[in-house]
């Protein structure tokens, strides 16, 4: 089901293609945390940037693997490059326009001992 999403402002707009049968993650690192952010993981080829390329800022930390890009007008992180899934894009289930983030199940991931759960978020594709 393809699906519309973006930041607060609407100068970043994106399309999602949301597979039927999904659980969102939620993730306990510093980051994740702080910006009550939801994961919904999907490959590169399943999301699309509709407006909004020139609107973002690029921050990364610790192994500065992960690409967190955050409105440069509003502070939304609405979608980034992921750590566990280079080839693939987090979404903030939470910027997602109408989606019912109570009809699918939420899975608990331990960010904050990362290296030692990462095996269990790979399966999250």
């Amino acid at each position: 089901m393809i699906n519309s999403g973006g930041c607060h402002c609407g100068a970043i707009k994106f399309e999602v293609d949301v597979p039927e049968d999904i659980s969102l993650v939620e993730c306990n690192c510093s980051i994740c945390s702080k910006t009550a952010y939801l994961h919904l993981i999907v490959p590169k080829e399943k999301f699309k940037l509709l407006r909004g390329e020139g609107s973002y800022l690029t921050y990364t930390f610790d192994t500065h693997e992960a690409k967190h890009h955050f409105c440069k007008i509003c502070g939304i992180k609405s979608f980034y490059i992921p750590r566990s899934h280079p080839n693939g894009v987090s979404v903030n289930a939470r910027c997602l326009n109408n989606f019912d983030i109570n009809s699918y199940a939420v899975e608990q991931f331990d960010g904050k001992n990362w290296e030692q759960n990462i095996q269990k978020l790979k399966k999250f594709n």
